[in-house]
């Protein structure tokens, strides 16, 4: 009975070891993004066309408690990375007939928080992402825009969150 039970633990390891290795060779050779290189970290931001975007910026203050300004609101959270420091995420509506968005036709664009972004350029470029132009830099970070296969321009914003610290301290949406 003893040996069962020891055959079993032999074979119950061995299966679980080939099953990792298989799930692994097979997210290589399958060429998924399962290198240590993070691209996405986050959500940067999230900005969509409004009639009227100072009525849309007061009516989520008073019925939804957003702290807003003129651009609309500061989300702050924690990093998970390292709880010390701040994130950001803008909430905004753009004016409806705002050219921000173009080429895309849609009535969004979502900010995507990145890591390397001249890096994560290059790999773009390299796997035929539709480039929109170059990187810009900011006190508060590097952007870029990029489309996908349906249309929609992508923000990518490597932060750099402290001036928004210093700059919001008290007046940011928690």
């Amino acid at each position: 009975m003893k040996q069962r039970i020891f055959y079993l633990i032999i074979l119950l390891f061995l299966f679980k070891y080939s099953a990792a290795q298989s799930i692994n060779n097979n997210s290589k050779s399958e060429g998924t993004n399962m290198s240590k290189t993070k691209k996405v970290t986050g959500i940067g931001g999230f900005f969509f066309k409004s009639k009227d975007p100072k009525l849309m910026r007061d009516w989520y203050a008073k019925n939804l408690g957003l702290v807003t300004n003129e651009y609309g609101s500061l989300f702050e959270f924690r990093l998970t990375d390292n709880p010390d420091k701040k994130g950001y995420l803008q909430w905004s509506p753009f004016e409806e007939k705002t050219n921000y968005f173009e080429p895309s036709q849609k009535e969004f664009m979502i900010n995507y928080r990145v890591e390397n972004l001249e890096t994560l350029l290059e790999q773009l470029k390299k796997d035929g992402v539709t480039i929109c132009d170059t990187i810009e830099t900011y006190e508060y970070g590097k952007f870029l825009h990029i489309m996908d296969p349906e249309g929609n321009k992508i923000e990518l914003w490597e932060p750099v969150d402290t001036p928004f610290t210093q700059q919001f301290e008290g007046e940011t949406t928690h």
